[in-house]
């Protein structure tokens, strides 16, 4: 295997060295490359980072020259306060479009996520939300966006999207950002949408949410043609069973000429069961899709996928606990999480292996990291 042969390290070299180069002793792509692979294996700070590639000098030296040795923790985390957070997106977002297989038609799920841990009560800075894009056909992250509050996502969606492909996809997101820019953003970008609807448009919820109220009515379904699609799911005590409802009957609706390719409209009706609990729960969607129901409850359900990313950031990468809050390190650190996510997501040997397993085995085999890296190494 040739030294910076990888498609990886090649897109890394993009990102400019700001350092004064009199004094740089560790290469730039040295240094974030050993933070990549060591996030991959396990290593969950940069004192980790530091030891696992002191521990592995050799082996890195099949990928990188490592002229002057291993950098110290104190430079790998100088370098991440330092990097520019939207070049480093960049090569993520570039490498992240060459290696994943993307079919299109697939469903993009846009939704935020707060880094606890980069709160600092001491200064009164306030903890960074990231807005985060994922495919559900790769189940991988393929962009980011940073907002130092929950409710400007609505500005952050929007820079989102302009970094993403998003032509063939239908883009899935929740009631925050179901408005009416961000839906002529996405048909613009040749794109679809199925939008959450809530209580942030209260009119438009209120007749949508009247149009349904009937929807279980036989003839009341054939009258405005009203298609449907039901799954069951059963397992843990819990019995789930979810209804979903989409029509194309819309002309009655004042709101259709404001909201770009308004074509249809849904609701999905959950009923679950546990432990002699019964719960009915309703929700409704703004959609520019046909009114096929079970291409309406895929985007649905396939937009919860993008919890699982953010659950494995807390729980494999223990991001929420992370107490990286200066310069550029906590947005960085984020990019950083995400290459080592979709790596990890890359090695499919073992399917149903956790990325809590997969990480574990790599730290310690060698063999096995190397394999990880194969799936983003062939030109």
């Amino acid at each position: 295997m040739e030294n910076n042969s990888t498609k990886l390290i090649k897109i890394l070299n993009h990102i400019p060295d700001i350092r004064q180069q009199s004094k740089v002793l560790h290469s730039l792509v040295d240094i974030i490359f050993i933070a990549i692979v060591a996030s991959i294996a396990g290593a969950d700070d940069w004192v980790c980072m530091q030891i696992f590639a002191e521990d592995h000098v050799e082996w890195f030296k099949k990928y990188i020259p490592l002229t002057n040795g291993v950098p110290s923790h104190d430079t790998i985390e100088r370098v991440f306060k330092q990097i520019d957070p939207k070049i480093f997106m960049k090569c993520f977002t570039e490498w992240t479009q060459i290696v994943a297989d993307i079919v299109k038609g697939g469903i993009v799920a846009i939704d935020g996520k707060t880094m606890c841990g980069t709160f600092d009560s001491a200064t009164g800075k306030k903890a960074l939300h990231i807005v985060s894009a994922w495919f559900s056909e790769t189940g991988m992250v393929s962009g980011q966006v940073k907002t130092t509050e929950k409710s400007n996502e609505i500005t952050a969606i929007p820079e989102l999207l302009d970094i993403l492909d998003i032509a063939g996809y239908i883009v899935t997101i929740d009631a925050m950002g179901t408005q009416k820019e961000i839906a002529e953003k996405i048909i613009k970008k040749k794109g679809d949408y199925v939008l959450a609807l809530k209580g942030n448009h209260p009119l438009l919820y209120e007749e949508v949410e009247e149009f349904f109220k009937e929807a279980e009515d036989e003839k009341y379904r054939k009258e405005h043609s009203i298609n449907i699609y039901q799954d069951y799911d059963k397992g843990h005590g819990r019995i789930e069973r979810r209804t979903y409802c989409i029509t194309s009957d819309i002309r009655w609706m004042d709101a259709k000429k404001e909201w770009k390719k308004l074509t249809s409209i849904g609701m999905v009706k959950y009923h679950s069961e546990q432990n002699g609990q019964k719960k009915c729960e309703k929700r409704y969607f703004l959609c520019s899709i046909d009114d096929n129901a079970q291409k309406f409850a895929d985007a649905v359900r396939k937009h919860w996928g993008i919890e699982s990313m953010h659950w494995s950031l807390d729980v494999t990468f223990k991001e929420d606990s992370k107490r990286v809050r200066k310069d550029n390190a906590p947005e960085n650190l984020a990019v950083l999480h995400k290459f080592a996510y979709n790596i990890l997501k890359l090695e499919k040997s073992k399917k149903r292996r956790s990325l809590k397993a997969k990480r574990f085995k790599a730290s310690g085999s060698l063999d096995y990291l190397e394999k990880i890296l194969s799936c983003i190494s062939a030109d």
